[in-house]
């Protein structure tokens, strides 16, 4: 789990196409890695993935053809500015909100604009996605945790305040770019359960 507070901001490295999936090398940037781990679980741009080598200054992940099909992963260029975060510990403040780092869809950048000393940025969005999103509710882009601001049938709206814009990716992201999304796991788990009650009563009748 991950809580969508960006640790660091890395690059892509290199991409290695393994027979129909691909293996990422990633430069950890200012992601603190001191302590890093064989088989941990890294949030990249969102997409959790597992650490299968390391050194001081980078690490390597498989991508799955799933992965790379369903999430921006597979179109990204070498030198890519990335969002990275390291699982959460049982210790840590969650500060943003609950994350799986299991894309739910691939949004684009509509627009962005002034405002005051942040920037609202709206995101085009799939309308299987959008029924998870809620006024004022949690949504995580690129693997960062944002209040929704606004939400229409056609998309959502975020601010971005001057610590995000300075510590995350969203630099060198532009109109019309492609990004992660992730919805709120608690909407997922509620819509879920009210269909398992709707069969249940539908049996019953």
């Amino acid at each position: 789990m991950f809580t969508g507070l960006i640790e660091g901001v890395g690059r892509l490295l290199a991409v290695e196409p393994r027979g129909g999936d691909a293996r990422l090398r990633i430069a950890v940037g200012t992601l603190p890695f001191a302590d890093a781990a064989l088989g941990e679980s890294i949030a990249v741009n969102g997409v959790c993935l597992t650490v299968v080598a390391f050194d001081a200054g980078a690490f390597e992940a498989d991508a799955s053809s799933e992965t790379l099909a369903l999430t921006t992963l597979g179109a990204l260029a070498p030198g890519r500015p990335l969002n990275l975060e390291r699982a959460m510990r049982p210790t840590d403040r969650l500060g943003g909100h609950l994350v799986s780092g299991h894309v739910d869809g691939v949004g684009r950048v509509e627009s962005v604009r002034e405002d005051a000393r942040a920037q609202r940025w709206r995101f085009a969005a799939p309308p299987g996605l959008l029924r998870y999103v809620a006024h004022k509710g949690s949504i995580c882009v690129d693997g960062v945790s944002l209040t929704v601001n606004a939400v229409d049938a056609g998309g959502f709206e975020v601010a971005l305040v001057p610590h995000t814009l300075a510590h995350t990716a969203f630099f060198a992201t532009a109109i019309g770019d492609p990004v992660n999304l992730e919805a709120d796991l608690v909407a997922r788990y509620v819509e879920r359960l009210l269909a398992a009650r709707q069969d249940a009563a539908e049996d019953a009748a």
